[in-house]
């Protein structure tokens, strides 16, 4: 049997190739067919390029339709497939290209499959082993340097294999589809879903209140980080009437806030299905498509996963072993010796805890934990409490050094309110040492391409607030 991670996904695209894979805001489709004759007119051109399975291919653009044929065709061909974020710096880039040494690096992907089109195109996917390397997914990075984990075929196929059970995904699907693809969010866990069944995608290059709102009612699921969500909800024209033909809402990426969940729910008449994953592993746990679903849970662990809380404890980091879990670090042995238990497990860096029921809670990142006066203090946590109270959008709460207690429990507060009102709140709700020392009131709070708040950003800005404390 061949593993290869694109012969998997094409034997789910329908028998009539005529029917859309993509729909485009224009009017416009692109038939399975066109993908599929694309798709290997680029893996015929890279093994005319002398890329030999294994190598690593990178791509560096803007979301585009020639961009997910870059994608499928390096699958095709046995090659890796290194997606780099537009967004990097010249100085980034060269970090990257250095460490996985590409084979070939696009930055113009029409022009790359403009190029391809005169090329021998490639029948049949290289044969590839379950084990063998796919992709290459750089970490954030937000401690020390990017670290390549390496994703293999078969991971990344039953990942797929099950969030589509799980979700219920079908060939007369359509899902919108407006992530980046240089991110597992958009490029494996939406894209794999959709082809894996051979159902259409409305396929949107960016994020675009006006544009999600237009295509939602010719989709039957939407998949987005929760900054979609919120952005949708102050936008009146998202009604349940435009949302109505819609059977389910995703989010993923970052914590969805208790009150977008609540609002949603409240304007949309749907609870969001929120979701936990990370590039290591693709999806870990997801909240069920039919049964509850909580605000502030990330539902079970998926068929196949195997979850725990580090030493027992009742709070402490999860530990995931199962088929989709990354097979290391790439060229950095000593970083994957450390991340993985002696039994297999991967040591996520998430923390969080599993109630009677099984459902997994999380509390933020074992690196954000803030130790205060010998106490620890878990973010999420306070930030719960924050969220809710009038004039906050959004908070984030950090550590920062403390020349008493070590570290200062800080709240940075997107929106705006009495700094002592705020405080005494928190006082009521939560113990003396969880409380914040200081709130600080900014107009938006940093973010990544995602919608991630980046910690690290502020524990830079802010480590001097205590320093003229006694």
């Amino acid at each position: 049997m061949n593993h290869n991670l694109y012969a998997v996904l094409s034997a789910g695209f329908p028998e009539d190739l005529t029917r859309p894979c993509l729909l485009l805001p224009d009017g416009g489709q692109v038939s399975y067919g066109q993908i599929e004759q694309a798709v290997s007119q680029v893996a015929g051109y890279l093994g005319a390029l002398g890329v030999e399975p294994g190598a690593r291919v990178a791509l560096q653009a803007e979301k585009s339709v020639q961009g997910l044929v870059v994608y499928l065709g390096v699958l095709k061909a046995g090659a890796v497939f290194l997606p780099l974020n537009p967004a990097y710096t010249p100085a980034e880039l060269e970090y990257f290209l250095d460490d996985a040494q590409p084979a070939v690096f696009i930055t113009d992907p029409q022009r790359f499959v403009t190029e391809a089109g005169g090329a021998q195109p490639m029948l049949q996917a290289v044969a590839r082993e379950a084990d063998d390397l796919a992709a290459l997914i750089y970490t954030s990075g937000t401690t020390g340097r990017s670290k390549g984990a390496m994703l293999s075929h078969g991971g990344l196929a039953a990942n797929a294999h099950s969030l589509q059970q799980l979700w219920g995904f079908g060939a007369d699907d359509v899902l919108l589809h407006a992530l980046p693809i240089f991110h597992v969010h958009g490029l494996f866990i939406s894209l794999h879903c959709a082809l894996l069944t051979g159902s259409a995608m409305f396929w949107l290059n960016r994020f675009s209140e006006v544009e999600v709102i237009a295509a939602l009612p010719r989709c039957t699921l939407m998949m987005g980080v929760p900054t979609f969500y919120t952005r949708l909800l102050a936008h009146q024209a998202f009604t349940r009437e435009v949302a109505g033909g819609l059977r389910v809402f995703i989010s993923g990426s970052a914590p969805l806030l208790d009150s977008t969940f609540r609002e949603f729910q409240e304007r949309i008449g749907q609870r969001i299905l929120e979701r936990y994953g990370m590039s290591e592993s693709v999806v870990i746990s997801s909240n069920p498509l039919q049964g509850e679903r909580l605000a502030g849970s990330v539902g079970y662990p998926l068929p196949g996963v195997e979850l725990r809380i580090a030493d027992d404890a009742e709070v402490g980091v999860i530990e995931i072993r199962g088929p989709s879990v990354f097979k290391g670090y790439w060229r950095n042995p000593a970083k994957t010796a450390e991340d993985f238990t002696a039994d297999g497990y991967f040591r996520t860096g998430d923390v969080g805890r599993c109630d009677a029921d099984g459902r997994v809670w999380i509390s933020g990142r074992a690196k954000d934990l803030i130790i205060s006066g010998g106490f620890n203090v878990y973010p999420r946590e306070v930030e719960m409490v924050l969220d809710e109270l009038p004039g906050v959008i959004e908070s984030a709460v950090i550590g920062v050094p403390h020349p008493d207690f070590g570290e200062g429990v800080v709240a940075i507060v997107e929106g705006h309110g009495d700094e002592a009102a705020l405080i005494a709140e928190c006082r009521r709700q939560l113990a003396s040492f969880k409380t914040p020392k200081r709130v600080v009131f900014v107009t938006a709070l940093p973010r990544n391409t995602l919608g991630k708040v980046q910690k690290n950003h502020l524990r830079h800005s802010y480590q001097g607030l205590f320093s003229d404390v006694p």
